[in-house]
């Protein structure tokens, strides 16, 4: 309902024998009109199942239809219409509205100096209309500055939730259309309201950048007689009130309800204040297309394990142990929990993620629930040796760094009602696999659900991955549930303590991994706005967007190449041509720049290089810092950075290539000849070799194998070194981000994909497997977050739901399932399917809804010595198929094919 560039997509049934599509044509028409404003023409095509279009720039604040025709193998066009509407997209369509808000909304600070609080309450705004029986539509745009959710007579507006998302706090604002024809009073009054909280623009998650919480709408009338009405919030006519049951709302602080407090936007003449025009926000307003976010009740988690306790025992003060939680009893799922004053109830979710919990509960009024998330239990019992902060089976909070502060929800019991209230926090999110709840007065608990809160929709989601080992399975399962709570309005890095920043590395490392997972043209549409939005003036990409508490700084080697990466990949993997046309002048420029300083950022203050790395010089995220003034650490640092200007420059020949810039394309080509040129004479010997401080690293060899830095003899030696430096690390990877970024792929492409397996089956510390066997459900921000020998990880930056390392997925779906596009044809036009099995893994069982919409397969599997390899090819695409233990690819039409060896 939002879209001006929309994607036509449509499936067809091409069950029946013989079917074949051979054309087919798209018309657009605005409502109300014969006139068709866009018509595709035919256009011939051999794909049958599914169809992607791209259509053009339509006017906003209109409702359109859309037809498309399919001219079958008999010669006959058959034909199916569907319509949307637009929403508003510039300045213009907002006139005769105001952004409006409320006096006294300053940001207050709190008992200890230099903390901030959210200010208390939420900015609640009222409109009454009498709109008579006349009006055939009402379709109403909002926004906000601040979370907010809009209401017509009570009803909530909309599916989607913690709107408008997180953006650059004075440049994007995104608008949210909704058709709300159905919810008007056709005899008196209807009443539109909304209700504004802190978070995204007055929090501490923007070093509460914003100082009003602002709501701005355009109401849309379309009478029985055909004329138009446009009613814009103004300071006049809406009144309104900071208050109601939500006490406080921020994305850190969490949520304080009080249900004693009516709501202000439901209750009749409570909203008795007058409003004011707010004059905060001048940047562009434009409609929500990607990143909204959502509830996934289809993935509700229940209790796997619940217990009460009030008493600990085996504790010892003087020796720093806090004990271990006596269970006083224990509850299942279905059972009715009874909760007392000094007991704590502990809820197992069995699933860490980013979501809100909901209660179905009943208490008497005043009684206050308090419920704490967290990601771990204290364990054995309680050392503070091992980084406990309370008692073993007890809440583990440290890691979100303001244990004390933030990350709650408190809720207030008002009168009693005849059944059982069901309730959820509206205005903020958790990151947790835990809940701990304590009371001040007898609770009833009927049930508890934790809703994932996620910008991956159902619809949106496209493979799937099995293998024959469970602990793969598992790491799988992790990759997947660490997407669905990092891409949350932005890729965050974590959403669990006082951070859920969109890092850029994070998002670099593993956004090809994403896509396979699920379609996120859209998203990254959205984030790459966000991430344009908060770049310098020399063109500098930051390391974390939309701009934010810290982060802001540009040119991070491995974290601004973010600009490039993304719009590269996207377009390569899914054919989105749209976000390389759309971003290309952004990565020219920063392309430019680097090309001008040979990416050398001597002196800058902060620096992440291969960050959570067990290798020296590098980051370990104990410590941040900027350049070393030690020469080796600088020359490693400079070594990476050229690396990224390398594949930053090669990336853009195609891009270029792509958009027809033939000139640029040259230039990017000699840009490329240079990086390479700086490299092997600043960082490689005589003897072909990479500089003698770091050839003996994993990363660093990573990099001059995957870059072609060393070649011949060369190239065979540092495969030599790179071997026996695992090997001496007792089979397990050193690296971090940026080196776990290419190490799986590099080791394939060179030869060693039986030492990737043996990587990816590693039970050791660090490997991918060690946090599946301490029970992890989500990939962990530190190979080491936690260990069985010394516990918890240093707190100042330990999250346990973090994707980056998760970037191997991408290496399971091309290695070792096959399924990888085709880079000269982006968007699997054609399909490579070539997997490289290991005995190790017994089976592999892989699809991927490609962006037509057809479905490709490939499974394969291990009997003692015969494998067979069965594989699909989706109607109306082509492959081309290597068999393993063959050298030569041969080209396949669409079908179902079995291989035996």
């Amino acid at each position: 309902s939002n879209v001006l560039n929309p994607v036509f997509s449509w499936k067809m049934d091409s069950s029946r024998p013989g079917a074949k599509q051979v054309a087919y044509r798209i018309e657009v028409r605005e409502a109300g009109s014969e006139r068709v404003v866009w018509d595709s023409g035919e256009v011939k095509s051999g794909v049958s199942v599914g169809i992607a279009y791209a259509g053009k720039l339509l006017k906003s604040a209109s409702r359109y239809s859309w037809k498309v025709s399919v001219l079958d193998e008999c010669g006959r066009w058959n034909s199916s219409v569907s319509d949307f509407g637009t929403g508003l997209a510039s300045e213009s369509d907002w006139n005769g509205s105001e952004w409006i808000a409320l006096p006294g909304q300053d940001v207050i600070f709190s008992n200890k100096v230099g903390k901030f609080k959210s200010v208390p309450g939420t900015s609640c705004f009222v409109k009454e209309f009498d709109l008579g029986s006349g009006v055939a539509e009402a379709v109403w745009t909002v926004t906000g500055q601040g979370v907010f959710e809009a209401y017509v007579n009570g009803a909530r507006v909309g599916n989607d939730v913690l709107k408008p998302g997180f953006t650059h706090v004075f440049k994007t604002r995104h608008a949210f259309t909704y058709d709300v024809t159905h919810l008007i009073s056709k005899k008196g009054r209807t009443v539109f309201a909304a209700e504004v909280s802190a978070g995204w623009w007055r929090d501490k998650i923007v070093n509460y950048h914003g100082k009003k919480s602002a709501f701005r709408a355009v109401l849309e009338l379309v009478y029985e007689d055909g004329s138009k009405e446009l009613i814009g919030t103004d300071d006049e006519t809406w009144t309104g009130i900071v208050g109601g049951p939500v006490l406080r709302a921020a994305i850190f602080d969490g949520e304080l309800y009080d249900a004693r407090i009516p709501p202000p936007v439901l209750a009749e003449g409570a909203a008795a204040f007058g409003c004011e025009v707010s004059t905060e926000f001048s940047g562009e307003i434009l409609p929500s297309d990607g990143g909204e976010v959502l509830l996934r009740r289809d993935l509700a988690l229940k209790p796997i394990e619940m217990y009460v306790w009030s008493k600990v025992e085996a504790a010892d003060k003087a020796k720093e142990i806090f004990g271990k939680v006596v269970k006083d009893r224990e509850y299942k799922d279905g059972d009715i929990i009874e909760l007392a004053e000094g007991e704590t109830l502990i809820v197992d979710f069995g699933q860490n993620c980013a979501g809100v919990v909901e209660y179905k509960f009943e208490a008497d009024e005043g009684t206050t629930l308090t419920m704490l998330p967290g990601e771990m239990l204290n364990d054995r019992n309680g050392e503070r040796a091992r980084g406990n902060d309370g008692p073993g089976g007890s809440l583990y909070r440290e890691n979100l760094r303001i244990p004390n502060e933030g990350m709650r929800n408190v809720y207030t019991f008002g009168k009693r009602a005849q059944t059982p209230i069901v309730y959820h926090p509206r205005f903020t999110f958790f990151g947790y696999r835990y809940a701990s709840i304590t009371a001040t007065a007898k609770v009833k608990i009927h049930s508890l659900r934790s809703i994932p809160v996620t910008s991956i929709s159902k619809e949106m989601e496209r493979g799937k991955l099995v293998t024959g080992n469970k602990d793969v399975n598992r790491l799988i399962s992790n990759i997947y549930w660490g997407q669905l709570s990092n891409y949350l309005s932005v890729p965050t890095d974590c959403p669990q303590r006082n951070e859920r920043l969109g890092w850029s590395n994070d998002t670099l490392v593993f956004c090809e991994a994403g896509m396979y997972n699920a379609d996120t043209s859209k998203f990254f549409d959205k984030w790459m706005r966000d991430l344009c939005d908060s770049r310098d003036d020399e063109g500098g990409f930051p390391s974390v967007a939309p701009f934010a508490q810290y982060g802001n700084e540009t040119f991070n080697l491995g974290w601004a190449d973010v600009g490039v990466f993304v719009p590269y990949r996207v377009w390569k993997h899914l054919g989105y041509k749209r976000i390389i046309e759309e971003n290309y002048e952004a990565m020219k420029k920063f392309v430019k720049k680097i090309d001008e300083i040979k990416y050398n950022m001597e002196g800058k203050r902060w620096i992440y290089a291969d960050w959570v790395s067990y290798e020296r010089y590098c980051s370990s995220g104990n410590h941040f810092g900027g350049w070393s003034k030690d020469p080796e650490p600088t020359k490693y640092r400079l070594y990476l950075a050229a690396n990224y200007w390398l594949m930053d420059a090669r990336m853009m020949v195609e891009v270029a290539e792509a958009l027809g810039k033939t000139e640029d394309a040259k230039w990017f080509a000699e840009s490329e000849k240079r990086a390479m040129n700086y490299i092997r004479e600043n960082f490689v010997e005589e003897d072909g070799l990479l500089s003698k401080i770091f050839r003996d690293m994993q990363t660093p060899s990573l990099y001059a194998l995957k870059n072609g830095i060393v070649t011949g003899d060369a190239a065979e030696k540092t495969k030599e070194m790179l071997l026996k430096n695992i090997c001496e690390h007792g089979e397990c990877l050193q690296t971090g981000f940026l080196g776990t970024f290419i190490i799986m792929d590099t080791l394939s492409e060179h030869g060693m994909t039986d030492v990737a397996y043996t990587l990816l089956l590693q039970h050791k510390n660090p490997s991918w497997l060690y946090s599946v066997d301490q029970g992890a459900t989500t990939i962990w921000e530190r190979w080491n977050s936690y260990t069985l020998d010394k516990g918890f990880g240093p707190v100042g930056m330990n999250s346990f739901n973090h994707y980056a390392f998760g970037a191997v997925l991408g290496w399971m779906y091309k290695t070792m399932a096959g399924i990888m596009t085709d880079p000269a044809t982006p968007g699997f036009k054609n399909i490579i399917l070539a997997p490289q099995p290991d005995k190790r893994m017994g089976f592999v069982e892989a699809e991927y809804k490609i962006p037509s919409g057809g479905v490709v397969k490939s499974a394969w599997r291990y009997e003692r010595d015969t494998f067979t390899w069965k594989f699909t090819i989706p109607e109306g695409s082509t492959a081309l198929v290597k068999v393993p233990g063959e050298s030569e690819s041969k080209t396949y039409e669409a079908g179902t094919y079995i291989i035996k060896k």
